[in-house]
């Protein structure tokens, strides 16, 4: 019941958190009288509403004080936005999104307005792209099972963009959406493994589309995003591990192609 306040949230009465969670009104103000008495809810009797309370806020900065690869990363992340004026996230799976957890942007940053906290989705982003082709072989087709049920008479044209980020996994490296998630929003996500039994993190650098055009994000960003997310591998692992899928990895058979497409991520799921 927690996940249903959002970044943007203020107040939020139970009728509201019902049609968000799909739980009924009485079991909501159930749950909100017990979220109540432990702390993780405040009430705001004027308006007959709730906002989240410190102790629920405390919940996601404890979670985020232990996810190293969060610090790791920072200056690299700082780096890579300076170099190139766009925004640079790192994220990890919550569902059918990827929910950032660290984000780098300044005030050359214009139009990419996500923060800490922020959900993007897996299927047409440039980040969730990533993580996605980053998974072993059955999770990916059971997250795609569940992303075409999301879908529903979209999927077609969702499957497509999966696919057309597969192939540019297995050849660069790197995911892109260009417009696919907002018309106006241009990124290259890159996935990280670890051996730590976490993950896989996905991160992301995006901007504009007038700023990031396809021809940019494919010879310029995309590489730059690569080479950042391998140096924070080797921070924290001291080496290299696999890395991305491409076309020098031999990982690369676990990805068919036939006629331009990916054949393999849809088995099943066409």
């Amino acid at each position: 019941m927690l996940r249903a306040f959002r970044p943007s949230d203020g107040l939020l009465g139970n009728q509201e958190i019902a049609a968000r969670t799909n739980l009924p009104k009485p079991t909501i103000s159930r749950l909100t009288y017990t979220l109540t008495k432990l702390g993780y809810l405040t009430p705001v009797p004027r308006f007959e509403k709730y906002q989240l309370a410190p102790a629920a806020m405390a919940l996601g900065y404890s979670a985020l004080a232990n996810m190293g690869v969060r610090h790791v990363s920072d200056p690299y992340r700082d780096q890579l936005m300076r170099e190139t004026g766009g925004a640079v996230a790192i994220g990890a799976r919550d569902r059918l999104s990827m929910i950032y957890f660290g984000q780098s942007r300044s005030e050359l940053t214009v139009g990419v307005l996500l923060d800490v906290g922020s959900k993007v989705p897996i299927a047409t982003t440039a980040m969730g792209r990533a993580y996605l082709w980053a998974l072993p072989e059955d999770e990916r087709a059971n997250l795609m099972r569940e992303i075409k049920e999301h879908a529903g008479a979209n999927w077609p044209k969702v499957r497509e963009g999966i696919e057309r980020a597969g192939e540019c996994v297995a050849k660069h490296g790197f995911a892109m959406s260009a417009g696919e998630w907002h018309s106006d929003i241009h990124a290259v996500g890159v996935a990280l493994k670890l051996n730590d039994g976490t993950g896989p993190y996905a991160f992301n650098c995006g901007a504009p589309a007038f700023k990031f055009s396809e021809v940019l994000l494919k010879n310029d960003i995309g590489p730059r995003l690569v080479a950042m997310v391998r140096n924070i591998e080797i921070a924290m692992t001291g080496s290299v591990g696999r890395g991305p899928q491409t076309k020098e990895n031999t990982s690369i058979k676990k990805i068919k192609t036939a006629g331009g497409k990916v054949t393999r991520v849809a088995e099943g799921i066409r």
